[in-house]
């Protein structure tokens, strides 16, 4: 994982999450200037209309969600708090019941 979050282009990772993230990038940094051409090496690789909307919708509502806690003054989670969710995800998965 660190190898990815260090240098995309040389991690493992294979190439077609590496597009992924190549444009969930863009979609970070740039979106205004997305465009169909932006698609093509995402349809290259195998991924769907579904799936890039599922990306882009992901990636939005991750910036959503940190800009609303930076500003609302929400306290951050302890790492303890933090691995205490990730290990009940792992457990059970997002969807609680």
């Amino acid at each position: 994982m660190w190898g990815v979050l260090k240098d995309l282009e040389s991690s493992a990772l294979p190439e077609k999450e590496k597009a992924l993230f190549r444009f969930v990038d863009k979609v970070n940094h740039d979106s205004p200037k997305i465009t169909a051409e932006d698609m093509q090496p995402l349809y290259a690789v195998g991924w769907t209309d579904e799936a890039i909307y599922f990306a882009i919708t992901v990636c939005a509502l991750f910036n959503f969600y940190n800009r609303w806690i930076d500003a609302s003054g929400v306290h951050a989670l302890s790492d303890e708090a933090h691995r205490a969710g990730g290990k009940r995800s792992a457990v059970h998965g997002y969807v609680r019941k």
